[in-house]
């Protein structure tokens, strides 16, 4: 999906996401991530949110954010209580999503400065390329309804 979102070209924007990649600002991405308004952390070692360690959120929460949103490519998971233990501590709520959701959530929330930090979760180059805009309808092969 790409997002059609006016942003501050100053702030890392996610444009465009699928099952396998995701575009953040001119950057093609095509394993997990994290992203910050002004941090993007290419290649974090996570493959879903259900199984995520400490260790594999440590270095979102060392970007100081208020909110972490976890994206998965397959679905809403529940994050493990450890994780929602660390962030409560510290005050961070902690939201998991489908990826779609996080991607445009972080946008809405980084783009009014906002201290956000999204973890973004796909499947890789050899899934679906099933592509779309934010704020458009996903793309289908089914014909257009009147």
């Amino acid at each position: 999906m790409k997002l059609t979102l006016d942003s501050d070209p100053a702030i890392n924007t996610v444009r465009r996401y699928s099952a396998t990649e995701v575009v953040i600002g001119a950057r093609t991405l095509s394993a997990p991530c994290i992203v910050s308004a002004s941090t993007l952390i290419a290649d974090w070692t996570v493959s879903d949110v259900a199984g995520m360690t400490a260790d594999q959120l440590a270095p979102l929460l060392a970007l100081k954010p208020q909110i972490v949103l976890l994206g998965s490519a397959q679905g809403t998971r529940p994050a493990p209580a450890a994780l929602r233990r660390a962030c409560a501590a510290r005050g961070i709520a902690l939201e998991t999503m489908d990826l779609g959701a996080a991607c445009r959530t972080y946008n809405v929330l980084a783009s009014e400065s906002r201290p956000v930090v999204a973890g973004l979760i796909f499947r890789g180059a050899a899934a679906s390329q099933e592509d779309t805009e934010i704020g458009k309808p996903a793309l289908t092969d089914s014909p257009a309804q009147s």
